[in-house]
């Protein structure tokens, strides 16, 4: 069974619901219809109703079973309003702000999942907003997880044929969020990945610090961020298998490993790729999509109090259908912590 389609089975075993507010968008709404068609989440869908099952009518999309929310008429809009304006007021917030971004479908949605009450239990939003119209009031009103230092973003990478890291499942992190993160945030955006590999993919993660260097081959500035970075993480969790600074090709390939990294502990079997930064991060992921024929999942968020997702604007109906599905599996484990 492939990754995305094991995901699925385990939403499907204590489903949750999944806000997406961007649902005048024809991908959305395709996605909703693979959604409940399979059965593993249910939906809320943020805007105009009339629009929304306009738009699906002439497009011959069907939403049963999906709920839409209009933000304008809905009965917590006050509610949620007042709620925006307490959690903003010490950042200069006004109640007149509040009552305006209320209105935005991102934000509605993200108060939602705030909403103990809502019975919503993740977002997923970026098919057509950016990543930071996506993160920003999620960062907002969700706030970050209990004893965590960043947010990061990473990708669940799916590639075909392919026997390296699990099975031709990876992680990369982070792909799509944090432009230069320093030697700390580094090590930070590792373990978090680790924990994250090992809860969706259900294997041990062997991390990966990347860099154009292997074990001292080279050095310069940017090579001693990845040394000093790996050295946290192993600091910080003693018991992660994890090695750097690592080539891609001495990371996850063994035989270049035994000649470029004798003794590394991942022996070039590493399914936690950590790029140095988020230029080499992006361009690796979709050099491995669109010339390797991967499925990219993500970007998908760690660090935040609630499971929220960020697409990219690139993404296809059954990208967005199968994030939900992550969503939901985010959702579950996090009652499980």
């Amino acid at each position: 069974m492939s990754f995305i389609e094991t995901i699925k089975q385990r939403a499907k075993q204590d489903k949750k619901t999944i806000v997406l507010p961007e649902a005048e968008d024809i991908r959305t709404l395709e996605a909703t219809q693979m959604v409940m068609q399979e059965g593993y989440a249910n939906i809320v869908l943020i805007g105009d109703q009339k629009k929304i099952e306009e738009k699906a009518k002439t497009n011959g999309i069907s939403l049963e079973g999906a709920n839409i929310v209009d933000p304008l008429t809905c009965a917590k809009k006050e509610e949620y309003s007042n709620l925006l304006y307490e959690l903003r007021k010490h950042k200069g917030m006004t109640r007149e702000k509040a009552q305006e971004l209320v209105q935005d479908p991102v934000y509605f949605g993200m108060l939602m999942v705030k909403d103990e009450t809502s019975g919503v239990d993740g977002l997923v939003s970026g098919a057509i907003h950016s990543t930071s119209d996506t993160l920003r009031p999620a960062l907002q009103i969700l706030k970050t997880a209990p004893n965590t230092k960043l947010v990061s973003a990473f990708f669940v990478m799916v590639v075909p044929d392919c026997e390296l890291g699990e099975k031709g499942t990876f992680i990369f992190g982070d792909s799509g969020l944090n432009e230069n993160p320093t030697a700390d945030q580094l090590s930070e955006i590792a373990i978090s990945s680790s924990k994250s590999f090992e809860g969706l993919v259900g294997a041990q993660a062997k991390v990966a610090m990347l860099s154009y260097s292997s074990h001292g081959s080279a050095h310069s500035e940017l090579t001693e961020k990845v040394v000093e970075a790996t050295k946290l993480v192993k600091e910080k969790e003693p018991n992660l298998l994890v090695d750097g600074e690592l080539q891609l090709d001495a990371a996850i390939i063994p035989e270049v490993a035994s000649s470029k990294a004798p003794g590394s502990p991942i022996e070039g079997k590493a399914n936690v790729l950590i790029f140095p930064n988020l230029d080499a991060g992006n361009i690796g992921y979709k050099l491995v999509q669109r010339l390797g024929k991967a499925e990219a999942y993500g970007p998908l968020c760690q660090g935040i109090a609630r499971p929220v997702n960020d697409l990219s604007r690139g993404c296809s109906s059954k990208d967005i259908a199968g994030v939900v599905a992550i969503t939901a599996v985010q959702a579950q484990m996090r009652e499980e912590n």
